[in-house]
């Protein structure tokens, strides 16, 4: 069976088992899985290949591109900044953005914005995917067009644009963008290895992402105009990971690049009120927020049931959770993190071989859940 690195207790022994059945039956090429308890990790493991050639191990230190699992990285900033009197999730966007309020959406509120209501899951102009690292251009042209629906009556994912849109409000509020706020007093004061903008000297340890099987990528199987909009302006294109260009840049719904370990650590602040090694990060308070209700129904990019709280996905929906004060978010492709509040755990799953989900799908599911019940 394939060799799986890493630390896991005999009583998990299985979870280890698990993924390396994956990566030798070829569901994964190359993966890693950590999961904390109280502040603690408890299982770490990886195996297989960075690469579709499978030339280059799979190692302690291989990072990959997560895609939407950098949302939960900016949400967290968000609710950082929100904790400590900054921020007003209820206020108008326009109060921190005045170039917002133009063409409706003076009354569009920052919570919105946290859980895919605001009605601006797509850009209305054109543009290309080489527009998504000019950071002025693409928030000046969500500022200024109207919304696809009222805000705050309907969900509908936004895929690419939510980034912009919170990292946006963030630099209005503290001069810095929205990855710099993130890695100064998030991941380097804990030592996580995750970046929303990826130095030029890590690129030899990122993995390779391999595509969906054709038919099956983001997409695919859109029907409505808003649905088409979201995936076709500008098109996913995965081989657009592997440049400098999307590394480096700030993309902070879909860029960021990490590890299971360091998504599962930097989440642990959540799972346990707010403290994570020893240092105060967030009033218990002010992680709650995060299970808030904010809207509910089937997304209206998704095309599923969601459940919405302040910058992340709730129990209730149509994914399973340990708990019911349990919340979380993937990536396109299959990565995932989960944070239980309930348990004071994070589980979180990153790899290359990605198939056509933006909300988990069973590789992460069958690693995590045999952990629920012990």
């Amino acid at each position: 069976m394939t060799n799986v690195q890493g630390t896991v207790p005999e009583k998990y022994e299985s979870v280890r088992q698990t993924l390396a059945a994956s990566i030798a039956g070829g569901g994964d090429i190359g993966a890693s899985f950590c999961a904390t308890r109280n502040g603690e990790i408890v299982v770490d493991i990886w195996g297989g290949h960075a690469d579709a050639a499978r030339t280059r191990p799979w190692g302690k230190d291989t990072i990959v591109n997560v895609y939407s699992t950098t949302k939960t990285m900016t949400a967290l900033t968000a609710l950082l900044v929100a904790d400590r009197g900054e921020l007003d999730f209820d206020a108008p966007v326009a109060r921190y953005w005045p170039e917002f309020a133009a063409n409706g959406k003076a009354d569009v509120k920052v919570s919105h914005l946290m859980s895919h209501a605001a009605g601006l899951s797509g850009w209305k102009e054109t543009i290309s995917k080489s527009d998504l690292y000019d950071w002025e251009k693409v928030t000046t042209l969500l500022a200024a067009q109207a919304p696809y629906w009222k805000p705050g009556t309907a969900p509908g994912y936004h895929a690419i644009t939510q980034g912009y849109l919170v990292g946006e409000v963030i630099r209005r509020i503290t001069g810095k963008s929205v990855g710099t706020v993130f890695r100064e007093e998030i991941a380097t004061p804990l030592g996580a290895d995750f970046h929303i903008g990826l130095p030029a000297s890590e690129d030899a340890r990122v993995a390779e992402l391999i595509p969906p099987e054709p038919g099956t990528a983001i997409g695919s199987s859109a029907q409505t105009d808003i649905q088409k909009n979201m995936s076709d302006n500008p098109g996913v294109d995965v081989g657009e990971t592997r440049s400098r260009a999307w590394r480096g840049a700030e993309i902070p719904a879909a860029g960021g690049t990490g590890n299971a370990r360091s998504v599962a650590l930097i989440h642990t602040i959540l799972a346990n009120g707010g403290v994570a090694k020893g240092k105060r990060f967030l009033s218990e308070e002010g992680c709650r927020k995060a299970l808030e209700l904010q809207i509910e129904g089937t997304d209206l990019v998704l095309g599923l049931p969601v459940r919405y709280g302040m910058g992340f996905g709730l129990a209730g929906g149509i994914i399973p959770l340990p708990s019911q004060n349990s919340f979380f978010w993937g990536g396109y492709g299959g990565s995932l993190a989960i944070i239980d509040m309930d348990n004071r755990a994070t589980y979180a799953y990153t790899m290359n071989r990605m198939v056509g989900t933006t909300t988990g799908d069973m590789r992460a599911f069958s690693l995590a859940m045999p952990m629920w019940a012990q």
